[in-house]
């Protein structure tokens, strides 16, 4: 029998986890896979929509101006990750899903009305499109939640699975939009956002009836005070603007690319835009597993350069005038950013969990050192997802102004290959070099700044 409030929660106990504890945080999982996977959708909506809003049937958008749209509703999705994450500590699970999942009725069935008047003013439909983004707020909340339920050594899997079936919520809504061209065609867009009333309130049911909520917690900016002053709080940021930025920008972008830079019909480039975003999510908790494996810094540093032999391949599929050959790369970036998504995740809780152990060999309490460790894991998640989802601002802000300049993609793809490159020196340089010297070093509480790591301290993992 589920309990609305759980009123002790230790998933490292191993003897409350063999009693239930693991059916209730898997059963917590899946049902935060779905709800997470609806808010991704809702907030991927305008991906889709924008393909409709074309001259033959009365609009007049430009493409400076779609690539608006969708930069807009990825930069709201981003800003609100952080509260998002500190009222699910603050309220629950249970109950913030729910209430989550009902507020994005609003730009829903916003979104229906307005498409269907082609002379809608621009800043009314960057209105109803900020709307939509409330769906990405939901990832934040869903992860540092899932990140409460599970041990430190099925955080991997967990995390991956979380926001991999997330994820997936971005092909979806971009298969709906294949389904309805290729049924209604491009006349009536407003079926698709009425399409997701019924499943959002469907996930706000489920989770009323089957979530829990943790101990409540109060907010602890002491734990993000002290994250924003560790320098791999930051580093690990950098690192998800190159993984999930990448992934969501992508996602937003990839239709308004094949039919700028290729002149495609909405048809032709919503039969391709799906690809990516599902193949992506598919392979987001295959990134956590590897990294549980083999250490997430190598899985992420070789990503990584994989992602910036992508973007050389897809300039010169660009060059070339290859469809066929940018659609190719352009997904198999969409896998690595996949791989990527998933492998730096793991990195954080490992991250803190190698300075627990740091802080029980200097002699610190075991069970302290572990509690001051899944603070500052939850604190981190919650700053990264954030900052990371900006890079899906600034990818769509890059094909914006490339387009403006250039007429095509390439000085866009340039520079995410030298980005890239850039965060695969950084992950190599703060994670994987060889250490210098060794020696433990003192963990720093909430209310104190942490040390500069020593070398080699900085890059030690903890691998499950």
């Amino acid at each position: 029998m589920r309990a609305e409030r759980i009123s002790r929660w230790d998933p490292e106990d191993p003897q409350l986890w063999e009693r239930g504890g693991r059916r209730t945080a898997r059963r917590n999982l899946w049902l935060s896979v779905y709800a997470e996977h609806i808010g991704f959708a809702v907030w991927s909506l305008w991906s889709v929509l924008v393909l409709f809003l074309t001259p033959a049937h009365g609009y007049a958008l430009s493409p400076d101006e779609k690539f608006l749209l969708v930069s807009v509703v990825s930069l709201v999705g981003a800003v609100l990750r952080l509260p998002y994450g500190f009222a699910v500590t603050r309220f629950g699970g249970r109950t913030w899903t729910v209430c989550s999942a009902l507020v994005l009725l609003l730009p829903v069935v916003a979104a229906a009305v307005l498409v269907r008047f082609p002379h809608t003013p621009l800043w009314a439909v960057l209105l109803c499109a900020a709307a939509a983004g409330l769906g990405g707020g939901n990832f934040a909340s869903s992860m540092v939640n899932i990140n409460r339920f599970f041990p430190e050594r099925e955080k991997g899997w967990a995390l991956g699975l979380n926001a991999g079936g997330g994820n997936l919520g971005v092909a979806t809504v971009q298969l709906l939009g294949l389904l309805l061209l290729a049924t209604a065609g491009a006349a009536h867009p407003e079926a698709l956002p009425l399409l997701f009333i019924p499943a959002l309130l469907l996930a706000a049911l489920l989770a009323h009836r089957y979530m829990d909520n943790l101990p409540a917690a109060p907010t602890d900016y002491g734990a993000y005070r002290c994250a924003l002053r560790d320098r791999h709080c930051w580093l690990l940021s950098l690192l998800y603007v190159g993984t999930f930025g990448s992934f969501i920008g992508f996602g937003f972008a990839f239709g308004l690319v094949l039919q700028n830079e290729f002149g495609k019909s909405p048809v032709q480039a919503a039969a391709f835009t799906f690809l990516g975003p599902l193949l992506g999510s598919l392979t987001r908790p295959l990134g956590g597993r590897l990294a549980d494996r083999f250490g997430g810094a190598r899985v992420t540093a070789s990503t990584f350069l994989a992602l910036a032999a992508g973007a050389a391949g897809s300039l010169a599929a660009s060059a070339a005038g290859s469809f066929t050959g940018f659609v190719a790369v352009f997904v198999a970036l969409f896998v690595l950013t996949g791989l990527g998504n998933g492998s730096t995740y793991k990195m954080i809780p490992a991250r803190y969990a190698a300075r627990a152990a740091d802080a029980v060999e200097a002699g610190l309490d075991p069970g302290e050192a572990r509690a001051e460790a899944r603070r500052l894991t939850g604190a981190v998640i919650a700053v990264s997802g954030a900052v990371g989802a900006l890079g899906g601002v600034g990818i769509n802000l890059a094909f914006r102004e490339s387009y403006r300049t250039t007429g095509d993609a390439r000085a866009a793809l340039f520079a995410f290959l030298a980005f890239y490159g850039l965060c695969a020196a950084a992950t190599w340089a703060a994670y994987l070099r060889r250490p210098r010297r060794s020696g433990s070093r003192h963990v720093p509480t909430a209310a104190e700044p942490p040390e500069e790591p020593t070398p080699g301290a900085a890059g030690r993992e903890v691998r499950s």
